[in-house]
This record gives structure tokens, sequence and C-alpha cells, in this order.
């Protein structure tokens, strides 16, 4: 009885043991099977195969070295890039750089992989260490400036696989930039390493609209200030500088029509103001006795005479008084004086102030001599310069104000008289003539003046002329979107009134922008968008 049961836990070992052998031999098998497979396929395959994918920005990528513990000399990176539906991403910007940081004398060294799309969505390089130890390695992914990510790895030489430190997160940050170093992008926050100052979040939002977020509270903190674009009437000042000088107009110039001498003489000197009738000198001339004497004798003569013949008479020899220069007040001088006078008084033609004098007392004369100038200075011309951009804006007519230098407290009102249809060749500005009324005396010809006139445009689009930023030839201003955003846009503007200034094209009515503040708004969207309005 003991003996079969020995046999029978004999067999039963026996058994037990082929069975495993066979076990084992199946499982080597098997693994000889997979190793001469994966020997089949490229290294890319493996690492496809292989692939742990990251969610960094708006991609999915997966990162991986053959061998996987990175070696002292030539080396291969497999980069698998895919979109959040996982379909490969094609014809993406990838690079790929280990570092070794620099050690006391020795300087900082770079392995830069050289990197090729393979296949869809894989990209594929090699890269060499040049001595072992801890290479850090910087990988970075784009398709466009509003789709980059950049991934940070731990990798050294005694160590299998990949590690990573950082990635662009999968939010809506697409990264992070220094406000003095634009150029600077990085995947994580902390610092500007060229300055030092803290790196500001830049969304994929604000890159693809070009619009910057700003809360309530920022906006408080930096002063920003809003307001709405307006429909309204609108003027443009001109302020021209110009000089009072006299109407040409209403100056006189006194000359005589015969030979003489000048005998008392009230016009004596510049300056003084006379009124029409006033006498202005005496003058004999021999002609001139002459002339009376006939036109008296005349007039006796012909006083039993025929009415129509005494007036024939009396007229003829009248007209010859006036061809020589006498006037009708001076004439019926004669007449009551009753007898032909040495010295005939000559009278002011209008109320004036002489400007200009020629004789004195007893000064001979000539006949086409000017003796005096008389300037009416009752109404006076205010003459300025306008420069072309200016002239369309001018029209005879139109009204303006004008300051003078020695009475800043009191403003006057002058009306365009013309404008010069040509301009000074050496400025390139036309004369503008403004006459202003001057009955109370109050201006003096070469006066300094500031005049101000106003060019009405009617109801216009305007907005403070402090909202618009000037970026080379475009107009820049900030348009309040709502949720907090502000986003720039390029405007066409017209005229400016210093406080006003039209806008063409870009603006509706009602349209809220930034009126305060928009200098720290066009740094922060310019050093995160980039964008063309720029």
């Amino acid at each position: 009885m003991t003996k079969p049961l020995n046999r029978f836990k004999k067999e039963y070992l026996t058994g037990l043991s082929v069975l495993v052998v066979l076990i084992l031999a199946s499982l080597w098998a098997v693994q000889q099977d997979w190793a001469s497979l994966l020997s089949s396929l490229g290294s890319d395959e493996v690492a496809v195969a292989n692939a742990d994918f990251i969610d960094a920005g708006p991609f999915k990528i997966a990162v991986s070295v053959q061998p996987e513990t990175p070696q002292v000399g030539k080396n291969q990176i497999v980069i698998q890039v895919r979109d959040p539906e996982n379909q490969p991403v094609t014809g993406a910007k990838v690079r790929a750089v280990g570092e070794m940081p620099a050690m006391g004398a020795m300087p900082a060294m770079y392995a830069q992989a050289d990197i090729t799309e393979t296949s869809p969505g894989v990209y594929q390089g090699d890269f060499e260490l040049s001595m072992a130890g801890s290479w850090p390695l910087a990988v970075d992914v784009a398709t466009d400036e509003a789709h980059h990510v950049d991934l940070a790895f731990d990798m050294a030489t005694s160590r299998k696989g990949i590690q990573l430190t950082t990635a662009t997160p999968a939010g809506d940050v697409a990264y992070h930039t220094c406000s003095m170093h634009p150029s600077v992008k990085s995947a994580t926050p902390g610092t500007c390493p060229i300055c030092g100052m803290d790196l500001v979040p830049v969304t994929r939002e604000e890159l693809q609209s070009g619009s910057v977020m700003v809360d309530e509270g920022r906006r408080q903190t930096i002063g920003v200030k809003t307001g709405e674009v307006i429909r309204a009437p609108f003027a443009v000042p001109i302020r021209l500088p110009g000089e009072v000088n006299y109407d040409q107009t209403r100056l006189t110039d006194i000359s005589l029509r015969f030979d003489g001498w000048i005998g008392e003489l009230n016009a004596d000197f510049e300056g003084k103001l006379l009124r029409k009738g006033d006498i202005l000198f005496t003058v004999y001339s021999p002609e001139l006795l002459s002339l009376q004497e006939e036109y008296l004798e005349t007039v006796k003569r012909t006083r039993h005479s025929v009415s129509d013949q005494r007036a024939a008479l009396i007229a003829a020899s009248r007209k010859r008084l006036i061809l020589w220069g006498l006037n009708a007040a001076q004439i019926s001088w004669l007449e009551k004086q009753g007898k032909a006078q040495d010295y005939v008084p000559i009278f002011a033609p209008s109320d004036g102030v002489v400007i200009d004098k020629h004789i004195v007392s007893g000064s001979a004369f000539k006949r086409g001599q000017a003796l005096l100038r008389l300037a009416d200075l009752s109404v006076l011309w205010i003459e300025t310069f306008a420069y072309e951009r200016d002239l369309p804006l001018i029209e005879s007519g139109m009204k303006a104000s004008v300051r003078i230098t020695n009475q800043p407290w009191r403003e006057f009102e002058a009306e365009v008289m013309q404008v010069d249809p040509f301009l000074q060749d050496h400025t390139r500005t036309a004369r503008v003539r403004l006459a202003v009324d001057n009955r109370d005396g109050k201006l003096q010809p070469g006066l300094f003046a500031q005049v101000t006139l106003h060019a009405d445009f009617g109801e216009m689009l305007l907005i403070p002329e402090d909202a618009v930023l000037v970026s080379g030839e475009k107009r820049i201003v900030f348009l309040d979107v709502g949720e907090g955003r502000l986003k720039p846009v390029s405007i066409r503007t017209g005229y400016s009134d210093g406080e006003h200034i039209v806008v063409r094209q870009g603006l509706q009515e009602g349209d809220k922008i930034v009126t305060s503040g928009n200098f720290l708004i066009a740094a922060e969207s310019k050093l995160k968008t980039g964008g063309d309005q720029w």
C-alpha cells in the first residue's frame, strides 16, 4: 500500500515539473516574439506606441527620448502634438534644447535638437550630449502667436526617462511676459530674467481679439476713466497772429494841380486829428490868383445879364477853378470874400489823422507833389496770414474775435473782408484781412493782435482728444466691450478744437471708450497682443 502511494507522489511531482517548464518555455517564447516585433519597429514608432500625453495649453503633447537613459553622445527625441480632439497637429514649429548650466569657470553648454516632422503630428530629431551630468530639457511648440506652449523636463545621463517640471497650463493663459521686455515669454509665472519684474499673464482670448482684461479695482488704481462717443455741434478755432493796420480804402493824399507856396499850416504835425472841413493849410499861387480874379469878374459882369447866359458864363469860369483843384467849399468861401485872395485855404475832405507830412510853413511845392496823407481811423484792418491747411476753412464774412496785446482783458469783434487768392512764396501763407470798428479810438495801427476764427461744421461725431493714442500714422482708442475687457480700435479722425476731435470712421455714437489712463492700457495691450493695430 505504501509503495503505490510513493510512486503516485513521484509521478505527480514529475508532471508538475514538466508543466512548470512548459509554462516558462511559453512565456520565454512570447517574450522573444515581442522583442522581435519591437526590434522590427523604428525607435519613433516605439516612442509613439508608449506615449504619455500631457495637456499643455491648446495641445496634447508627448515627449520621449531614446535611449531611455540619455547617454553621452548621440540621443534621439520624439515629440507628438495633438489637438484637444486627439487629432495630429501638423506644420507646428517645434524646438527642443538641452542645457547644462554654467559651473564655475565653465560656461553653459547647449544641446539643440534638429527637429523635423516625420509623420503627421510626430516631430523627431537628434541631439548630442557632450558630457555626463544634468541636462534640463526645454521644449516649445507653436502653430501661431495665439497657440504657443512651453514645457520643461528634468533630464540627466544617469537617470532613466525624463520628468516634467513645468508646462503651459491648459486653461486660458497662453503665456506670461514682462511689461518692460515683451520678448520674454514664459509658460509659468515668475520674474523677468532681464529686469526682475513680475511676469503678467497673456490669455488666448486677448491674443485673438486684441483686447485686454482690466477689472474695476485695477481701473481705479491706475486711474482709468471711460466716456461715450457723442454727436454734438462742432467748430474749429483757427488762431492767427496779426497786426492792426490802416484801412487802405480810407487813406487820402493831399496834392495840388498848380505850383505854389505854403502859407499858414494847420496840419502841422503827424498824428494830429482833423475833422472834415478843417483848414489844413493856405497856399499862394500866381496862377490861382488870376483864376480867382477871372471868376469874380465874371460873376460881377454877368449880374445884369440874362439868367441863362449868366449861368453858362459862371459855370465855365467855375469849372476852370474846379479843374485846378478847388472844390465847392473853397469856391463858396471865395464868393463870400468878394475878392481874390492871395492865400487860399485847403480844407480837409474827411475826418482823419495826419500820418504823413512833407511840408512846413513857407514850403514851395510843385503840382502833383504829395503834401499830406490823412487816415480815417474809424475803421481799421487787421492783417494776418493763414497756412495752407487752414485756408479751406476761412471765407469772407466770417466773424472773428480779436485780442490786442496792450488790452488783454478786452475782446473786439471783427469780420473777414478778404482772403488773398494767392500764396506768399517764402512762407506758403495767404494774407487774411479783417475789418474792425474803431469809432471809440481804442485801437492804434501797429498793435499786435491775436485773431480767433471759428469754422462751424455743424453736428459731428466727437470724442475727447485725450482718448486718442498716436501710433505712427494710426490713431488708436480703447473700446470698452464689457465684462472688464478693453479692445484697441483703429479710427480715422478729423479736425480738433483742442478738447474734442472728430471721428470719421471706426466708432459709433454711444460707444464707450477709455478717456483717461489709456497710456497704461496701451502699454499692457501692446506687450500682450503685439497686434497689427500697433
